[in-house]
């Protein structure tokens, strides 16, 4: 089990205090949720205190909680749409923590992390190009998975499946050219299937 001890847990909420806004310990992993102002500050010292030692990151990822609680009776989640979750992994003391800031939703920006752990990089490249969250200060952000001339970010909740544009080789100009969508939109039905025809 890779779960913080208590001590490092209340240890957290002293250190960083007001930092904090809320501390989730569920399901054998412990999550701390920080406003987006401190996420240098809370990092560094996630790495360089004794007491945390997490010395490594191993994943940056987006979230999208658009329609999140959609289908829950309590409807749908009040409050930011985007979030930055980092997963962290102290070899010293064999425990992960995972911390979740939340953005604003018309211009979703935290500052990068790339000066503290240098493997966020690519990840946060990843979140940039899948949901449009700007990492201030990072050395190279650019699209890392798809095309530079890709229009939108695939993995926000209100991106359209067939995406906006399509490319293609033109023999004629003997290059990749972009166009719009040429796919028909399809309705989508339950497929009945009705024995009709079986004897019984």
């Amino acid at each position: 089990m890779f779960k913080p001890p208590q001590t490092v847990i209340e240890h957290a909420r002293e250190k960083f205090g007001d930092y904090i806004s809320n501390v989730i310990d569920a399901a054998g992993e412990v999550t701390l949720e920080i406003n987006r102002k401190y996420v240098l500050n809370v990092c560094r010292e996630l790495r360089d205190n004794p007491m945390f030692s997490c010395e490594q990151l191993t994943d940056i990822c987006g979230v999208d909680y658009l329609d999140y609680g959609k289908e829950s009776a309590a409807g749908v989640k009040e409050g930011p749409r985007f979030a930055v979750v980092y997963h962290l992994l102290s070899l010293k003391h064999n425990y992960r923590i995972r911390i979740r800031v939340f953005l604003d939703d018309e211009m979703p920006t935290v500052d990068s992390v790339v000066g503290i752990w240098s493997s966020a990089n690519w990840y946060e490249r990843e979140a940039f190009d899948m949901f449009g969250i700007l990492f201030q200060d990072h050395p190279d952000l650019r699209r890392i998975l798809t095309d530079y001339g890709f229009v939108g970010h695939p993995f926000r909740k209100d991106f359209p499946l067939s995406g906006h544009v399509e490319m293609r080789y033109d023999p004629e100009k003997q290059r990749v050219v972009y166009q719009p969508v040429s796919i028909e939109p399809r309705t989508l039905v339950p497929r009945v299937i009705r024995e009709e025809g079986y004897g019984g």
